[in-house]
């Protein structure tokens, strides 16, 4: 799949007239990851996003919006606003040299991601939130050309996966991928056990990390705003706690961070012992698919901040996992 183009930024650009700014409205890089999302910088600020080319069709683009707009109206979870264009259009078409890339424009939201201010986050709000999005995403009668991809094992495991091999991720000796090979087949035949019947596996957002939520210090109790749906789609339902550990996963702040998680998330709905158990499981998956993801974004904004002890440090987790019963339970 290819990745963005170096000029996304031209992209940007190209698109400000079909939102009525011209062309040479100020631009700001907020963050590079599968995407690239710009600030238009004037006095009516929107934010534009860049799609990566063939990670999306349109229709799943579409249908993202569908869901972020369908949360806004029928529950309590905050999200952007999708900012039509000029023309009415939910998704525009930038050209920059014969090469065409799909953009969208949603609201700006005040205040920082909370990547930038964790102790401004109420983790158990958190929990809270999610399990009223896999609610609504239950009972949710989506529109009927509603399309998602889905996070099966072989989408975030395999050679082939979404985010990338983890097995080319720098740093890994021949002894640390053979630790992670183990603990990748113990969570294969763990998850083929558990299934996807409807009570664990359905529409989620599928990163629910730090960075993907918004906060305002200065109005603490506007709560937290859930960004970025970009990766959205069918998968199991504690993935989305496997997210919000996200590169933390080895470290005491985990543990808590799990705890206060579930303690919103079972105000809301139940959750049987059978799948708390599977917690250390979730939480090593998206370990594992993190470290696929380092190896395929190089020069994503995350890849460069994590730095390369991560997928070293990937390989002492996946012991752990195998030979303590006690971590995350």
């Amino acid at each position: 799949m290819p990745g963005l183009p170096a000029d996304h930024a031209r992209f940007a650009r190209a698109a400000l007239p079909a939102y009525g700014r011209d062309l040479d409205t100020p631009l700001r890089l907020l963050s590079l990851s599968e995407n690239a999302t710009y600030q238009v910088c004037d006095d009516d600020p929107i934010v534009l996003r860049v799609h990566r080319p063939g990670y999306h069709s349109l229709e799943g683009i579409r249908s993202e919006l569908a869901w972020m707009a369908a949360l806004r109206r029928d529950t309590v979870v905050k999200t952007p606003e999708l900012v039509r264009s000029v023309a009415g259009l939910d998704v525009v078409t930038a050209s920059v040299e014969g090469r065409d890339l799909h953009i969208d424009a949603v609201t700006l939201i005040p205040g920082c991601t909370a990547e930038e201010v964790p102790q401004a986050v109420g983790f158990a709000d958190l929990g809270e939130l999610t399990a009223i999005m896999h609610e609504h995403a239950q009972g949710w009668s989506a529109p009927a050309d509603f399309t998602r991809f889905r996070w099966d094992l072989d989408d975030i495991l395999g050679p082939g996966a979404r985010w990338g091999d983890w097995r080319e991720a720098p740093g890994l000796a021949d002894t640390d991928r053979a630790a992670i090979v183990r603990a990748a087949h113990h969570i294969a035949e763990q998850l083929s056990e558990f299934g996807t019947g409807p009570d664990r596996f359905g529409l989620i957002h599928a990163d629910l990390r730090l960075s993907n939520l918004m906060v305002d210090p200065a109005a603490p109790s506007a709560g937290i705003t859930v960004i970025d749906f970009d990766d959205a789609g069918w998968g199991w339902n504690l993935a989305d706690l496997g997210a919000v550990v996200s590169w933390i996963e080895d470290s005491p702040e985990a543990e808590r961070i799990v705890a206060e998680w579930l303690r919103g998330y079972l105000k809301v709905r139940a959750l049987p012992d059978e799948h708390l158990a599977f917690i250390p499981t979730f939480v090593m998956l998206r370990r594992i698919q993190l470290t696929a993801w380092i190896a395929s974004h190089p020069d994503a904004d995350a890849a460069k901040a994590i730095g390369p002890g991560y997928a070293v440090g990937t390989a002492r987790l996946s012991e752990r996992y195998l030979a303590d019963p006690t971590w995350l339970r």
